[in-house]
This record gives C-alpha cells, sequence and structure tokens, in this order.
C-alpha cells in the first residue's frame, strides 16, 4: 500500500477487528501511511439511540477526506458497506474554514454551529459541541481530535488554540481550523423543511403524533435520526460513491455469507418494529445496500481476497481429528 498509488479498502469482520487493524498497520508502517477508517455505528438498526460523537466525528472526517484521497488505506468494517450515506456534496459544502484576523460575528456564528449540528453547552467534552463565553469560544470541531478555544478581540480572531478539555490547559496555537457540520443529517432550516416534506408524503397519518417528526420540527436531532437520513436529501449515496475509481477492496472469502446474515438481522429488526405508529420507520432498501447490490458495486472495482495458506488448513484439521 505504501508502493502503490492505489487506495486500498480494507472490509474488517466488525468493530473491534478494525480498531486492531488500524493499531498494527499504523504499526507496521512507522505512521507513514495515510490511513482513514470509516466505523460502523455501533448501534442496531432501527435503534431508538444514536451513534457516540466520536464515532460520527471519525465518520464525517472520513467522508470529507474521501474524495481528496488518492492512496493509502480506508478500513470499513462489512455491515457499513451496506449503509446508505449522505451525498458527497454534503460535507463538502456544509465545511468551512476559520482564521486568524478573520472577523467573526459571535451571535452569527453561532446560529452557524447550531444549524450545522454543533449543541450548545456549558463546557465542551466530546466532538459537535460548543461553549460561549465572552470573548472566548471553545468548539470541539467533528473530524478533530482536540478542542479548539478562538480568542477575539472585538470581532477579530485573535487567536485559534487546542486545549486540553480536562485541564483546560491551552496547547499550540494554530493559524487557521476547518470545522465539518456535527452530524450526518442536516438541521438547517432547508434540511428540516425537506425532511418535513418528505415526511408526509413517505407516511400516512398526522405527522405531529411522531416524536422524531416533531424534534426535527424544532431543529432538534432526536435518538436514532441517523435511521431517517433519506429524508433529508434527494438521493443518497453509498461508500462506494466516495471512492477512487482505481481503489482496490481487500475482502474476506465470507463476506458474502456475512452480508447475507446482516440483512437478514435488518429484516427481522425492520419487522419487529415497524409496527410503531408514534415512530414510523423506512423499509430496509431505503437506508441498507442489499447484498448482491453490494456485490454488484465490489465488482466494479478490481478487488483482492485472501485465502488462509493450504498448510494452516491442514494443520487444523489434523488438530480437529487427532486419530
Amino acid at each position: 500500500m505504501q508502493a502503490d498509488s492505489r487506495l486500498y479498502v480494507i472490509v474488517a469482520d466488525g468493530a473491534r477487528e478494525l480498531e486492531q487493524l488500524s493499531a498494527e498497520l499504523q504499526f507496521y508502517t512507522g505512521g507513514n501511511l495515510n490511513l482513514l477508517a470509516f466505523p460502523d455505528w455501533e448501534v442496531l438498526p432501527y435503534d431508538l439511540f444514536s451513534p457516540h460523537p466520536d464515532i460520527t466525528s471519525e465518520r464525517l472526517r472520513s467522508l470529507f477526506e474521501l474524495p481528496r484521497t488518492k492512496r493509502g488505506c480506508l478500513i470499513v468494517t462489512a455491515d457499513t458497506l451496506m449503509q446508505r450515506l449522505p451525498p458527497k456534496a454534503y460535507v463538502q459544502a456544509r465545511a468551512f474554514e476559520l482564521k486568524v484576523g478573520q472577523k467573526l460575528g459571535l451571535e452569527a456564528f453561532r446560529d452557524r454551529l447550531v444549524e450545522a449540528g454543533y449543541a450548545s453547552v456549558s463546557q465542551v467534552t466530546s466532538p459537535g459541541e460548543f461553549a460561549m463565553r465572552g470573548s472566548l469560544l471553545d468548539v470541539f470541531p467533528t473530524g478533530s481530535k482536540d478542542p479548539l478555544r478562538i480568542d477575539l478581540f472585538d470581532e477579530d480572531i485573535e487567536a485559534i488554540r487546542r486545549f486540553d478539555p480536562e485541564t483546560q490547559r491551552s496547547l499550540d496555537s494554530l493559524d487557521s481550523v476547518r470545522l465539518l457540520p456535527a452530524r450526518e443529517v442536516p438541521l438547517d432550516s432547508e434540511g428540516v423543511k425537506g425532511f418535513r416534506r418528505r415526511f408526509r408524503t413517505r407516511f400516512e397519518g398526522d405527522p405531529t403524533q411522531s416524536s422524531i417528526y416533531r424534534g426535527v420540527s424544532e431543529g432538534l436531532a432526536p435518538p436514532g435520526i441517523e435511521f431517517y437520513q433519506p429524508l433529508f436529501f434527494d438521493e443518497t449515496a453509498t461508500l462506494f460513491d466516495y471512492l477512487p475509481k482505481d481503489a482496490v477492496i481487500v475482502r474476506d472469502v465470507a463476506l458474502a455469507g456475512a452480508l447475507v446474515k446482516d440483512w437478514l438481522d435488518i429484516e427481522q429488526r425492520h419487522e419487529d418494529r415497524r409496527h410503531d405508529i408514534e415512530r414510523p420507520i423506512l423499509s430496509p432498501d431505503e437506508l441498507f445496500l442489499r447484498p448482491e447490490e453490494l456485490e454488484a458495486r465490489i465488482g466494479a472495482f478490481q478487488a483482492i481476497t485472501p485465502h488462509a495458506f493450504k498448510a494452516d488448513l491442514e494443520r487444523t484439521a489434523r488438530e480437529s481429528d487427532p486419530g
């Protein structure tokens, strides 16, 4: 991967394997490999919970970087490949940059952060949060490992510093910073308007009886909003749409069977939850790629399928049948 000019996409079995493989690749390449990870939400399909902010932060960082990434490695879990995602233009269009010396109106900036999905808190601790105290603005940008402290002089940005959220001590200074949206769905006025229209078209009955509809109408992100993502966009994308055409996909020989199992689990979860009148849900096809669709998308790329060494298989057979 270090010698090649293409992007390698490694499909890991699950979240634990993704973390382990990321650590191993960093170790064996001395940290010199351009490595991105696109983790799973780590919530079950149609769950009443949203992913942890750290997970959402890493996913959005990867979605922002992928369109300009031509080489290196992307690690993704098998079930995450099935998810439908926001279109490529969503993250790119809603990213914005702050620079030292730039003018910044606090109230207008606060409104922009709220529309981007950031939550106003007393003290920032997680990605997607911000706090305002006089001429100081603390913000934990999505995709960043550390929160930032923006010091204003009147309306001019005087300094941008990273800081430790536990000790509140300032670290190094930055000349500029890029802020990504805090969520995988838009909560600005246009996003909310589109959601409300598509919700009323998609589901029968009084929409105000739905807690999801009421929450989004107020500009909030109710738990589990990720499973209503298609209602925010005219059309969704998949991770394959973010990849360069010459990307190489490294897949396990057992991937096909794993995808079929994942799809059956999704259908069962849908069957269990589709009768809730106050929380109507979308069909599996609207949220996920079917196994045959995913296989067809993989088929458009060059693929590598590692196989176990024959000697390993023979040894395993002998150990299981010593006679």
